[in-house]
């Protein structure tokens, strides 16, 4: 029988940066699996390395290279990324040097592999001793130096010419956090009464009708009223969405790509009576729009099924409002999943302007004659955006692009864009469409 395996801060997030690096699963459901086996003590740490050592994987990983003489076996990939999370307390915690060397060398003991404490311990101290000369050297590589892949370096250097230094910055940042204050509640001024005596300091987010912006993150049990469905986290870029329906009552509504629910949720908080179906093609992230919903009270139509199959879900009535949450790179919230950097492609770009092709081209004849269709993604890059609307308007002549005022973002040839950061928020891509 296998011996079971310890659990440390340090341990953990080893083998969580681990699958992540080399299996390419996703962060936060690895990790989500990761923290229930720790102590509560121990969660926020390891949370911390996590998050940290991926957002600056290209970093990490060059210095590492630079300390080792060869690089570690495919099978001790957790003792690599123990070396990165090593270096990253030294570099960027405020764990004391002594400490976060000892520690770290310890977990290699927890992982079963003690052979590994002399090669970590000896890397963790050459990095301190050579610390500058090691910073300066590992500058040079431009990848290392912005902490993103070469590739998608190139694709927003071909994009936003001018921007793409302060893109790739702003998704190095750790990301706010913002809430929607569910306005069947209560106004948002009362909330933020609310908040400052609970000692929350917040403030409202003047783009965002709901949106109010935290001083510091919180665990979302702290925020007033949570649990009864006063508030819920959300990106003020995400808000800015169901701003964008023209909503008013009596009207039947598409979410097509629905999950994990909070512009569903938040389509509803308008006029909670409207008629709204869901669509997920993933059955189980359609409990977390149920979650959601049943939170907040809220009542959809929550159907499993991919939206292009048409013929599979839909009930022959037309619908007034559909919005088309499309797929994508996820290239303008990076900074909220710093392992898109390590999970995206270059030719997965290609392969999703194909499927939101798929889905507009599919969606469109579902709208009603007097209806709006919203697209929008969370990328920054060109190809899933503007030139996706583009190439929708070229091929169907009775459709027309529609000016939105006050306008949700910078305007483009074709939709408007706000790039990660910009006003605090994350990167999103709003189109409105209606029939000419």
């Amino acid at each position: 029988m296998a011996k079971p395996q310890k659990h440390t801060a340090r341990a953990s997030a080893a083998r969580v940066i681990a699958e992540v690096i080399q299996k390419k699963h996703s962060l936060n459901g690895v990790l989500t699996a990761a923290l229930t086996s720790l102590p509560d003590n121990d969660r926020s740490l390891c949370q911390q390395l996590c998050y940290g050592v991926i957002r600056w994987q290209p970093q990490l990983e060059a210095i590492s290279q630079s300390l080792l003489t060869k690089s570690l076996r495919a099978k001790d990939a957790d003792i690599a990324a123990l070396l990165l999370c090593g270096i990253y307390q030294l570099r960027d915690m405020r764990v004391p040097a002594h400490a976060a060397i000892s520690e770290t060398v310890n977990a290699c003991k927890t992982l079963g592999k003690p052979w590994a404490t002399g090669l970590l311990n000896a890397s963790l101290r050459n990095y301190q001793r050579q610390h500058d000369e090691i910073e300066a050297k590992i500058l040079q590589q431009e990848s290392a130096q912005y902490a993103h892949p070469d590739w998608l370096i190139q694709r927003f250097k071909q994009d936003w010419p001018e921007q793409w230094p302060a893109i790739l910055e702003a998704n190095n940042l750790q990301p706010p956090m913002m809430i929607r204050v569910n306005k069947q509640h209560g106004s948002r001024q009362d909330y933020l009464t609310r908040m400052a005596q609970a000692n929350i300091d917040a403030t409202a987010i003047e783009v965002c009708s709901e949106g109010v912006l935290l001083d510091t993150p919180c665990d979302v049990f702290q925020l007033p009223g949570f649990a009864d469905g006063d508030a819920s986290v959300q990106d003020g870029a995400a808000q800015l969405v169901a701003q964008l329906l023209d909503l008013k009552p009596n009207l039947r509504i598409l979410d097509a790509c629905a999950a994990p629910g909070g512009k569903t949720c938040h389509i509803l908080e308008q006029f909670p009576d409207n008629q709204m179906v869901a669509l997920d093609i993933d059955p189980r992230r359609l409990l977390q729009i149920k979650q959601n919903t049943d939170r907040l009270k809220l009542n959809a139509e929550l159907i499993a099924s991919d939206a292009v199959d048409v013929d599979n879900w839909w009930d022959g009535q037309l619908f007034d409002r559909i919005l088309i949450d499309a797929p994508c790179s996820g290239t303008g919230v990076i900074r909220r999943h710093p392992d898109i950097k390590l999970l995206r492609r270059p030719d997965d770009i290609a392969t999703l302007a194909q499927q939101q092709q798929q889905l507009l081209n599919k969606l469109w004849p579902l709208l009603k004659p007097d209806g709006v269709l919203i697209y929008t993604t969370c990328s920054a890059l060109k190809q899933e955006n503007e030139e996706q609307v583009a190439s929708f308007l070229q091929y169907h002549p009775e459709a027309q692009e529609n000016a939105i005022s006050p306008t949700p973002a910078e305007r483009r040839s074709f939709g408007y864009q706000r790039l990660p950061g910009d006003n605090m928020l994350d990167g999103f891509y709003y189109a409105s469409l209606s029939h000419r």
